[in-house]
């Protein structure tokens, strides 16, 4: 298991994530990822995700990949 985070940023700031998950491979990361992204995209609000990215980054901050958050817009649940 490695530890990682799911920082997400727009052009405004970026939201850290202090505490991360244990993850066993990179396809549970993503799934991970797609699963923050997609909670809070659910959340009622006027926040407009299109410019949003979550960060998937090591315990030393090294920055494994990114998704957009475009790529859960308009995709069924």
């Amino acid at each position: 298991m490695v530890q990682v985070y799911f920082h997400c940023s727009n052009t405004e700031g970026t939201l850290i994530d202090r505490y991360g998950a244990a993850v066993a491979n990179l396809t549970e990361a993503r799934d991970r990822a797609a699963q923050i992204m997609r909670s809070m995209i659910e959340t009622p609000g006027a926040e407009d995700w299109r410019d949003w990215v979550i960060h998937i980054s090591d315990d030393d901050g090294e920055e494994i990949f990114d998704l957009p958050f475009t790529a859960m817009l308009g995709k069924p649940h």
